[in-house]
Parts: C-alpha cells; structure tokens; sequence
C-alpha cells in the first residue's frame, strides 16, 4: 500500500476484498489469476496491479524488486494522476456493476437454449483420449459435469438415447480417468486441486474442501443414474478422506491441505508433493512379494513416472520419484496375475494401506484448520445425500482401503455435527447473521452471500436426506436474512457482500461458476427447492424471487 504499508489478505477469509482487485485487475488487463499483486492509495483504491511476479527479472518479464522501484517512482512523480486515474476506474467500475437488465429481448426459452449452447460448446472441448474439457492443466470442475448430466436427464425424458448415451459417456469416462489419475490421492483418499498435464497425472498437490464436496456429489449423481458401484465407491473413498483427516473434535470441517511438504525431519525447506510421492525402492521395501503387482498396477518405474507428457515434470522436480496412477483396468490386471477381480482389489487395498501407515510418519502438509461456512455447506450436503443414497448399495459389498466400507448412516451424523458447529460457533441466533470463518473464535469478516446460499443448499440436503424438520426451519430463516442483506431488489441477484464495510470499494454479484459455484446460481436452485416445499402463498414469493434473478 503505497505511502503507507504493505499488507497480505488471505483471499479465502477476505473473498470480498479479493473480488474489488481482481475485478480491476480483470478489467485493465483483460485476465487476472492468484497470487493477485495490486498497489493501492492510502484511500484504497488501485493505482497499477498483476497476477504473479518473479522475485528477479526473468523470462523476459519484470521481477518484483524492479515493479517495485518503478511503482515507487511513479508515485513520487505522478502522484496526483495516479490517483485520479484509480478513482475513475473504480467509479466506472461502479457504474458498470450497478448497470440494469434490458429484458425486453429475451426469448421465452432463453434457458434451454442457453443450457443448449452451454452443453455444446463444452462437448467441443472435450478430450476423448484424457476425458475432461479443455486442455492442461484440467482442473475437477463439478459444475461442467452437472450440467451435462442435466442435459442427460432431458435427452432421456425426450427419448432421444443416442444424444443422451453419448453425454454420459463423456462424463463417466471424465470421471473414470480423474479417479485413475494421480489427481486422486490413491493412498489417502480425496482429490489433489488440479493436473498439471492433460491426463490427470501429476496434479498440484493442495487439496482443497470445496473440490472434496462438489467432486463426491458429481459421483453419487453418476451412481445414482448408472448403478455402478465404481461411483459410489469413489464418493466413499472422498467423505472417508475428510473424516480421517480433516474434521476436528467438535464437527468443523477444515479448509485445505497444502501441496509442499518437508522431505524429511528437519529439511532445510519444503517441496511440492514430498508427502505424496514415491520411489521404486520404497514400495519394493513397504510391500516385499506384492511390491511387484502394486508397481505394474500404478505405473511404478525405478526411473520415476512423471513422463506420460511433456507438461508432467517439465522441470525434473520429480526425477526418480512417482505419482500413483492407473493405466490399465484392475480386471485386467487381475487376469494377467491370475487372481480374481476380488483377490486383486485385496492386496492392492492391503497394500495402500501399508504405505499410508508409511505416509503417515512422513511431515505432513500444513493444515489449513480454518473453517470456511460456505465450504463446509458444500462438504455437509455431500454427506448429507451419500447417507440415503448409498444405502442402495447390494449387501455384501466389499470395500477396500481407503475406502472405510462405513453404514451410510455415519455419513448423516456427521453432516449434522458439521451443521451444529457452525450453528453454535458461527450465527449469531439474536441478529441471525452468518459469521464467514472460523479459527480459535468466528472471524471478523461478516457471512457473505455464498455462506448463506451453500449453507441453506446443505440444510435442505439436511431436511430432504435426514427427515428433521429444524434444518429446513433454519433454512427458511436464513434465506429471509439473505433476501434482506444481499437482493438488489431493483436490479435483480445478490450481492456478494451486504455493503456495509466502507473500506471495500465496489459490491460485486457474482454468476459465474468456477471452482466453486456462484452464490448466485446456488441462491436460484434454493429457491426452486423451497418453492417446492411450502404452500402457495409462500411458494409464490420465492418463484418471484428466483424469476427475478433468472
């Protein structure tokens, strides 16, 4: 902060702050991307800012030490016209945000016609060799595949089966090749962020609660729709990851795990995967006979595995070194060993759960204990629906580590559990306002709209999956303050933020679904949900509220 001091946010507890600059970002510049550098005025507002710059010039572009001696020089020489030019940006920033819907030309089918081009132009990009959509890195993006499930159940309801198998296929075989890849984490359960290369094999090791939640629900729809166990089994192996390792004693679920780990006790500094990887020598030494089967299974090589493309290991970080991921099918691999399919899938199991026990006295990534309502709204309807629907699973089903192989029952209790902390620790019942996040007591930063929307998504989840009607009475709640801190009610759609902190410049309404979906569309399903459920009178008022955003 020029002429003042330097300060980091934490965009995870400040995602209002965060969303101001990058908006300004994203305007001048045409993209932006984390980690975010903006120079501000001592009042605020932005001056100049960037994505990510090296510490010394390199590869042609600036390094930080130089952006800061010319950022420097600038402010002591136009200072005024910096400051000028900031104020303009963000009023027009402002105007453009507040700026009203012209309804008149709309089509009377302007949403199936927009899911229509949306479904097309993500079939275009997709990858039939890799799945996904797109190119690398690929990122596990939720909302894609529940789109193109949406789509499915339409081609279906119009008996139109070729158009409707050939969407399912993109999507089983997505699914399929991010549950083989290195993307998932085959010893521990759960999801890295995202690949690194096209075929979901060395990923960014992070992993992150908002992907464990939306990935685990996109597997339970696609076995809710296929009756494959293979799904169902990989939405275990998702909610049991986040049980073992990252919900505290009270029913909080955390945040994140990092990527960079110590290689061992006492290293000098961390590295990205060092919890994760392995090398050939280690395997051999945890599994002894069954090292053998376990390496051909998971493309384990003396030399390391990072080599499926050119994007994997671009630097040689991982030389020697291998990220676990399925090449061939396990039935496959059962018939060259001469096993069956039940005796193969045994040993491999018994053999993850050697190396986890192995993994386990490694220096672990560093916890990101901090709990995020929005994000565990995610977390809790995951669980929140595995508990019924996995309960369609034939008796005598066999699980195999990770997989804890638990009564789906477990899975409702400890949605609720989740649900009651943040009840208890996180809303104020006098003022019923959401705090954001948690850590040792409830952050300053107020409830923003996608803590109210993802938590009244999960309390439905609660209500529709548990039966207990005080989870849709806190629903109902909760929605009547959202309509009251967040709806533009002349414009249309929510707010991110309730408008009260002055110190953040612009109030933002989000509709774009990334990573995470917009607390828009979240807030548009919710209210379809509780028009559904009530009687006229108040059903009428969430069908006018919901038009309206539409």
């Amino acid at each position: 902060m020029i002429g003042l001091l330097a300060s980091r946010v934490d965009r995870e507890e400040r995602p209002d702050v965060d969303k101001v600059y990058m908006t300004y970002v994203s305007a001048l510049y045409g993209g932006g991307g984390w980690p975010l550098t903006v120079f501000l005025s001592p009042n605020l507002k932005p001056l100049m800012g960037g994505t990510y710059f090296p510490p010394d010039d390199k590869y042609g572009r600036p390094g930080f030490k130089t952006i800061l001696r010319k950022v420097k020089e600038a402010w002591d020489t136009k200072r005024d016209a910096l400051e000028k030019s900031g104020n303009v940006v963000i009023e027009q920033l402002r105007d453009a945000l507040s700026a009203k819907a012209n309804f008149q030309d709309v089509p009377n089918d302007v949403a199936v016609l927009y899911v229509d081009q949306c479904v097309e132009k993500l079939a275009s990009s997709y990858d039939p060799k890799f799945g996904g959509f797109g190119s690398a890195p690929k990122f596990p993006r939720p909302v894609e595949d529940c789109i193109m499930l949406y789509k499915f159940r339409k081609h279906m309801e119009a008996r139109q089966e070729s158009e409707a198998q050939n969407i399912m296929k993109m999507v089983t075989h997505t699914l399929q090749c991010m549950a083989r890849g290195g993307v998932h984490d085959h010893v521990g359960g759960g999801f890295h962020r995202y690949s690194v290369d096209e075929c979901w094999h060395v990923p960014h090791f992070e992993k992150m609660l908002y992907d464990q939640g939306q990935i685990a629900n996109v597997y339970l729809d696609t076995y809710v729709i296929t009756g494959d166990e293979y799904y169902s089994s990989v939405a275990r192996d998702i909610l049991d990851y986040l049980r073992r390792d990252m919900i505290g004693e009270d029913g909080e679920i955390f945040s994140a795990e990092d990527a960079d780990s110590a290689e061992y006790e006492g290293a000098p500094r961390k590295k990205e995967g060092s919890f994760y990887v392995w090398t050939s020598q280690e395997i051999e030494d945890t599994l002894g006979e069954n090292a053998e089967l376990f390496k051909n299974h998971y493309y384990v090589k003396s030399s390391g595995n990072c080599d499926l493309s050119g994007m994997s290991d671009p630097h040689n970080e991982f030389s020697g070194k291998n990220v676990l991921i399925e090449r061939k099918p396990g039935s496959l691999m059962a018939s060259k060993y001469g096993k069956s399919v039940d005796e193969y899938y045994g040993i491999l199991g018994e053999c993850r759960q050697k190396l986890f026990d192995v993994r386990s006295k490694r220096p672990r990534p560093h916890l990101d204990d901090k709990v995020i309502v929005s994000w565990n709204g995610l977390a809790i309807s995951a669980f929140a629906r595995a508990s019924q629907i996995l309960k369609s699973g034939p008796p005598g089903t066999k699980f195999y580590f990770p997989v804890a192989g638990c009564d789906p029952v477990e899975y409702l209790q400890v949605a609720e559990k989740a649900a009651n902390f943040i009840k208890e620790k996180l809303y104020d019942a006098s003022s019923k306002r959401l705090h954001h996040s948690y850590r040792n007591g409830p952050a300053k930063a107020p409830g923003f709209l996608d803590d109210y929307a993802f938590l009244i998504n999960a309390l439905l989840d609660l209500y529709e999956y548990g039966g207990k009607i005080e989870w849709l009475l806190w629903a109902v709640e909760l929605q009547v303050i959202q309509d009251e801190l967040f709806l533009d009610k002349q414009g249309g759609g929510y707010f991110n933020t309730p408008g009260e902190d002055p110190s953040v410049l612009l109030r933002v309404k989000e509709d774009y679904d990334g990573a995470e979906p917009s607390g828009n569309s979240m807030a548009a399903i919710n209210m379809v949900r509780l028009s559904s459920i009530f009687d006229a009178a108040k059903s009428e008022g969430y069908k006018r509220n919901v038009e309206h955003l539409l």
